[in-house]
């Protein structure tokens, strides 16, 4: 008997083992196959290696092709890029389709019965703009179906962004190398670059008639900064005006422009709204110093909030429009 209890003893032990070898890194002790991570709702057991992930922010999912954890599902909506019409944005469209990703319904609530028709193990939502919203107000109903982690709006930087996602989805070992080729493409760019004199202004343009700026600390200008363009502190200029809950747009009255707005260069983030040309044509941007120089730049939607192939792309930008300028 006692050696027939010292063999089950064995083999329970070897079991237990077993199991505890699923949790990955953050999590220990809990059932194979799943790990541990911290959440601003508290810790949360999620998948050790997901095998399907619904994405309910098209702003989210490109970090999940860069991190090759493909999901069965995402939301498409990129703000000026795509819309209720639907379609992959492009930086991802190519390895969302050879993934069979599906699209998520767009719409003005969050489809609750198309993620569940998804069969998640994991969800991810949260970020930016109105599917952020949407996420965080059916929380209690998409947790009931999976796993559901929301990236803080705080996370503006993509590299926050990208650090939380891959976390998730227990991919952390992938972020280094993401983060070096961005870190060695900065440094090409910096070299190849001669930027004019004077500090930039960021201008938001989005479909709303409405006047932005876009703070120094948010994502495209925090992008710029690292190959040396450097922002107007425009929120400590504009101590009264309205920032929005996202941190990265500033709305101003339109006759403070001239005032806020008077740096030497300017960069417009077109997300949808008015062209550089356009935005000539209106008396309070044709006043502004970078506009009567000429010293005034567009950037497209996707640098406006970048994710890692926004923001690689972004690099490659800067580098066609200031190589060869002689300041």
């Amino acid at each position: 008997m006692r050696a027939l209890s010292a063999a089950l003893l064995a083999v329970l032990l070897g079991l237990v083992t077993a199991c505890g070898s699923g949790a990955g890194e953050g999590g220990g002790g809990e059932a194979a196959g799943t790990r541990t991570i911290t959440t601003d709702k508290g810790p949360l057991e999620v998948p050790a290696d997901p095998q399907r992930i619904v994405v309910l922010s098209g702003g989210l999912a490109g970090y999940l092709y860069a991190l090759e954890k493909p999901p069965v599902a995402t939301d498409t909506r990129v703000l000026g890029i795509t819309n209720f019409d639907g379609g992959f944005p492009p930086a991802w469209a190519e390895p969302a389709r050879a993934a069979g990703t599906e699209q998520l319904p767009a719409g003005d609530s969050l489809s609750i019965e198309a993620v569940a028709a998804a069969q998640p193990d994991l969800i991810i939502g949260g970020g930016q703009g109105i599917t952020a919203v949407q996420a965080a107000e059916a929380y209690d109903r998409l947790a009931e179906i999976a796993p559901t982690v929301l990236v803080p709006r705080t996370l503006t930087a993509w590299q926050d962004q990208l650090g939380a996602v891959a976390d998730a989805v227990n991919a952390t070992d992938a972020v280094a190398p993401l983060l070096e080729r961005y870190q060695d493409r900065v440094e090409q760019v910096k070299s190849a670059i001669t930027l004019p004199e004077g500090e930039f202004v960021y201008i938001g343009s989005f479909a709303s008639d409405k006047t932005y700026l876009v703070p120094g600390d948010a994502a495209l200008p925090a992008l710029g900064k690292d190959v040396g363009i450097n922002p107007v502190d425009v929120v400590a200029r504009a101590p009264d005006a309205r920032l929005a809950s996202t941190g990265d747009t500033l709305e101003i009255s339109p006759e403070l422009l001239g005032e806020i707005a008077d740096a030497p260069n300017a960069i417009v983030a077109n997300a949808g709204g008015r062209s550089v040309e356009e935005l000539r044509k209106d008396p309070n941007y044709a006043q502004l110093p970078s506009f009567r120089s000429g010293n005034v730049w567009e950037v497209p939607a996707a640098s406006y909030r970048p994710d890692f192939d926004g923001a690689m792309a972004t690099l490659d930008l800067y580098e066609q429009t200031f190589a060869g300028q002689t300041g």
